[in-house]
């Protein structure tokens, strides 16, 4: 820029352009018109040039880095005295080091592991201070006001022990899930891509972006992926502090800035242990763009970590995907609503993977995404038992699709699995849940629907271990550490049960069914108070508040407390909830009458029954042939 001053003029060492590149993208980004040296023209005249621009800036930046303090940094220092002189200085540290003599006065504004997001506390504080620079007046910014937590109100229908909504590692986990070992040689965790668009509504993007890479990277085998929750959770950590906490020798981390003519794409990876980048790159592209770079990113950090990639490869990185840049990004929408905690979120999920599809026919992610949405309607917000046969035969001509489409696709044979065993259709979710795992072993998402399924199917001892896998991989989601606290309930192992809840709880409070887990196995324990205020803390009039209280009541042998709040949960939910109707009966003694609950669970196919193998609640009635020959109508494995 020559014609006119700029409001920034950027020193550094030329070593650290990657980092100040994306520094760059997030001042202008924030309305700030930067010059640095890559803006120079070809010419003689360079000298003259960085002269004319360092002296007519209104504030210059001095990035001290391990660069640009060692003794190669002269010119930086040269800049920052002309900048002092100038009363225009605004000292910035990337690395953890002290400016050199003489330029320590004012306290340099910490970017330490920033990863570009423009809303990070340290680059807002340095956007302040550009402005009181360029205004002459302080910037004050409000302290925001602290928010409780939000709650995702959904019924849970899904018996003894339904699946819930994603829960996301939350601050205060650091200390307790901390890994120790070292960590693997091939192993990365890939952080979510800043979004220097200006706009926040395009935050699934550059966040669906890291996801594709990362989901790519996993399919490859013999790379250690860490999950997305636990990549999220570290976003605001530096490299090495990421390494260590989630035991990683790499980071992949990036920007995303987006107009209506370019997409511009940076991504760097770091090794873990020096914080050095191993590789870095910046893209420029037309929008649709979009996939052929996340595409070009994955198989260059493959080739850095694991060597040269072979054709299996290479198809393994697209496989499931597109090639059309509007059907992703639809679906990378779909991605971002989530599981939905309302129907309006549910049909809208639906509506947009439907879109996908008629953008791409071919696009088996899109299936996958339109059958778990279609699951998540029959199992929560289906209003009658033929509507929600209905849905799921959609769900599961979609889950087939995506298997025809891509056989070779985990997530697809994952979601066959989920319809089967919604429909209790046993053995086909048993073998398509083991499929899946065989070809995503690398997938939490994957392992924590093997663990659930094998829990409740096949043998809670795999279950463990495959709940452990997706402990390893994601360790700071607390789903992950949910489903473990279920398959240790069902192994009876109640001291182990509290201890997996507790952990999720510490790094989700919002998980409330979570309390049923800790409560059923201080119920087993004996624990009769404390197990009382745990299913109290899930919320009043619950379902599962209600029936886990009925049979405490019936464990310590209040037959009048279990028959009132047997009586109000049938005024609540009718005969929905007639799973949870036989386990007060069973806690009560009555036999008879728990046998006929479970007929009834069996005439409306009742999702609960999944559990009727590992419930403990059942166990009053295990011994009579009546279970069993229960069992055996039900076609269990």
């Amino acid at each position: 820029m020559t014609g006119s001053a700029a409001d920034i003029f950027l020193s550094y060492k030329s070593d650290d352009r990657p980092r100040i590149r994306r520094l760059v993208d997030a001042l202008e980004a924030e309305g700030f018109s930067v010059w640095w040296d890559a803006r120079i023209s070809g010419g003689a005249n360079w000298h003259q040039n960085i002269e004319a621009n360092l002296d007519s800036a209104r504030c210059v930046i001095v990035a001290w880095t391990n660069a640009s303090v060692g003794p190669e940094g002269q010119f930086v220092r040269d800049e920052a005295r002309r900048a002092q002189e100038r009363d225009v200085y605004l000292p910035i540290r990337l690395d953890a080091v002290r400016p050199p003599l003489g330029f320590g006065e004012i306290q340099a504004l910490s970017l330490l592991g920033w990863n570009g997001d423009r809303s990070d506390p340290g680059f807002q504080a340095i956007a302040d201070a550009v402005r009181s620079q360029i205004s002459g007046e302080p910037v004050v910014r409000p302290h925001p006001p602290v928010r409780a937590p939000r709650i995702s109100r959904r019924a849970l229908v899904a018996g003894g022990a339904g699946v819930a909504g994603v829960a996301v590692a939350g601050v205060g986990a650091w200390v307790l899930l901390t890994r120790s070992a070292a960590s693997a040689p091939k192993s990365i965790a890939v952080l979510p891509f800043a979004n220097l668009s200006g706009d926040p509504g395009q935050a699934y993007f550059s966040d669906g972006m890291a996801d594709e890479i990362r989901s790519a990277l996993a399919r490859l085998g013999g790379l250690t992926v860490i999950g997305a929750t636990s990549s999220i959770a570290v976003r605001n950590e530096d490299a090495r502090t990421i390494a260590r906490k989630l035991g990683v020798s790499s980071i992949l981390t990036g920007s995303v800035r987006q107009s209506p003519s370019t997409v511009r794409v940076s991504a760097e990876l770091i090794d873990g242990r020096t914080g050095a980048y191993r590789w870095t790159q910046q893209y420029d592209r037309q929008p649709g763009d979009a996939i052929r770079i996340q595409t070009d990113i994955a198989q260059k950090v493959a080739t850095a970590l694991r060597g040269a990639l072979g054709l299996a490869a290479q198809a393994a990185i697209t496989l499931g995907g597109t090639a059309d840049s509007v059907a992703q990004d639809l679906v990378l929408q779909v991605r971002k609503l989530g599981r939905g905690s309302s129907p309006e979120s549910v049909r809208r999920r639906i509506a947009l993977a439907d879109a996908a599809i008629v953008r791409d026919p071919n696009y088996a992610e899109a299936y996958v995404q339109k059958s778990d949405a279609l699951s998540t309607q029959a199992g929560y917000f289906a209003p009658s038992p033929t509507e929600v046969a209905d849905l799921l035969a959609q769900a599961d001509a979609a889950a087939q699709k995506a298997v025809a489409l891509a056989p070779r696709l985990g997530s697809a044979h994952a979601a066959l699995s989920a319809v089967a065993l919604t429909k209790l259709d046993f053995p086909r979710a048993l073998q398509e849940i083991r499929r899946s795992l065989a070809l995503s072993p690398s997938d939490p998402e994957v392992l924590t629907k093997g663990a659930f399924t094998l829990r409740c199917l096949a043998s809670s001892e795999e279950a463990l271990r495959i709940a452990d896998q997706a402990i390893a991989l994601d360790p700071l989601n607390a789903r992950c550490h949910r489903y473990k606290a279920q398959v240790l309930l069902s192994l009876r192992l109640y001291a182990q049960a509290i201890e997996a809840g507790r952990r999720a709880l510490r790094i989700s409070p919002e998980g409330r069914y979570v309390h049923t887990l800790v409560g059923d196995a201080l119920l087993g324990l004996g624990r009769i108070e404390q197990a009382k205020t745990e299913y109290r803390a899930i919320g009043p009039g619950d379902t599962f508040t209600l029936a886990r209280l009925g049979v405490l009541a019936a464990r310590t042998n209040d037959r009048a407390g279990a028959e009132r709040m047997l009586a109000q949960l049938k005024a609540q939910d009718g005969a929905v909830s007639s799973y949870q109707y036989a386990e007060i009966r069973a806690a009560l003694g009555d036999k008879d009458l728990a046998f006929a609950e479970l007929e009834n669970a069996l005439q409306a196919k009742d999702p609960g029954l999944v559990d009727l193998k590992v419930d403990a609640f059942l166990d009053p009635i295990r011994s009579d042939p009546r279970f069993a020959a229960l069992l055996k109508r039900l076609n269990f494995p």
